[in-house]
């Protein structure tokens, strides 16, 4: 059974140890990616990849990169969610079902792929910006998804990029943008730390 979304947002908390006796067959692995492909995209990009690290040899290569986090080896899988560097070559092919679906006239696909040269071709900090939110919007959806199959997450950062990269062939275009640990939870774990008050964070203009 799945959780109500808002009480997945109430109790979701970054989780610090992993049952490591526990598994995540690859078909729930498949799931969850899958719905985290419906996180949003600039252009329908889905400028995206999910490296899913499950196996006890490719966890060695990861936490060998990823500061020696204990996450990595204890959690049923670790994700390497990196975020390509928009291109304007992609968006025919990325438009493609929408056009044949019929809803999306075949001609303003021209018109996307000269918004997206426009909007990125020569600004590598747009191109950087928008690999980092696309990776994070999809980061996100896929922890939420996990909250709802009953898995405890912890998104974490403190990594080698390069040596990410290296060690999990990422293209030239890819960028490492963050590593999410999913698994069951094991006892010990504190429960979600107090939220800053609303009124601290929110202006109303």
């Amino acid at each position: 059974m799945t959780m109500h979304f808002l009480d997945l947002i109430e109790s979701r908390v970054s989780t610090n140890a992993f049952d490591p006796s526990k598994v995540v067959p690859v078909e729930q692995i498949q799931e969850l990616v899958r719905l985290a492909t419906h996180a949003p995209t600039a252009y329908n990009l889905q400028n995206w990849r999910f490296i899913a690290v499950h196996t006890s040899q490719a966890k060695a290569r990861l936490r060998a990169v990823a500061s020696d986090q204990p996450k990595i080896t204890d959690a049923a899988v670790t994700f390497i969610i990196a975020g390509a560097l928009p291109d304007h070559a992609d968006v025919a092919e990325r438009l493609r079902p929408a056009v044949e679906a019929g809803f999306m006239p075949e001609r303003m696909v021209a018109g996307w792929e000269e918004a997206v040269r426009q909007a990125y071709g020569q600004h590598p900090g747009r191109q950087r910006d928008e690999a980092f939110r696309t990776a994070t919007f999809a980061g996100a959806t896929l922890m939420f998804a996990a909250q709802a199959f009953g898995l405890a997450s912890c998104p974490m950062g403190g990594f080698d990029a390069d040596g990410v990269a290296r060690e999990f062939y990422l293209g030239s275009r890819e960028i490492p943008v963050m590593l999410l640990a999913v698994g069951q939870a094991a006892e010990g774990n504190w429960p979600a730390k107090p939220r800053r008050p609303v009124g601290d964070v929110l202006s109303l203009v």
